[in-house]
């Protein structure tokens, strides 16, 4: 792709970073953003510009915020014996649309990954199993995508919990096998909250 200015190419460029987005859609962007008044350009820069320097990770879930401690997590109405473990910030966001989950997240930042050189100390697992052996949870909900990646990320989390009281479950397999949690419908992944089935027994499926 030839390109008459550096400053476009060099933006292109950068647009082009983002996941999902190839030479041309980036190129039709940065072109978008030229024919837009100078001052929408400007929010769209500072907007990105805070996104990246002021956001917090809560200090209890891992959740995006932007204080210390979520909303969530701040919300004395919250069900703070039941923490329902999930893989990323999208998986929250798609739970919480369903209005069927009353309890608190544990955001792991992944799963598990021999592939991809993710290990356990890579995760958030560690403050997850130091979170319940300090007592007060009662049961762990799974609601990892069900890929090979994210049972393995729940077998590793239900094995460091052995010796403890704490009940574990997984979301019912209305989400169906090898599908990723955030483009489920949100009747599905409520129903499948509401429906959850002891762990245990979902290793023996």
């Amino acid at each position: 792709m030839e390109f008459s200015s550096k400053l476009l190419e060099n933006a292109v460029y950068e647009i082009s970073q983002l996941p999902g987005i190839g030479k041309r859609t980036a190129l039709r962007l940065a072109l978008h953003l030229l024919k837009q008044p100078e001052e929408q350009t400007s929010h769209l820069t500072s907007a990105l510009e805070k996104l990246r320097s002021q956001i917090k990770f809560c200090s209890n879930c891992h959740n995006i915020s932007d204080v210390a401690l979520c909303e969530i997590c701040a919300n004395p109405k919250r069900d703070a014996s039941t923490i329902c473990v999930v893989e990323d910030i999208r998986d929250v966001m798609a739970i919480e649309n369903t209005g069927q989950f009353r309890g608190m997240y544990h955001v792991l930042g992944g799963k598990i990954s021999p592939m991809e050189c993710v290990g356990p100390q890579d995760l958030t697992i560690g403050s997850l199993v130091g979170k319940v052996k300090q007592g007060g949870v009662t049961e762990l909900i799974f609601a990892l995508s069900s890929t090979m990646e994210g049972d393995t990320t729940n077998f590793y989390i239900f094995k460091q919990l052995e010796g403890t009281a704490v009940k574990t479950s997984t979301i019912a397999r209305g989400i169906a096998v090898g599908d990723e949690l955030e483009y489920a419908d949100e009747i599905t992944l409520g129903r499948s909250i509401l429906n959850r089935i002891p762990f245990e027994n979902s290793m023996k499926a």
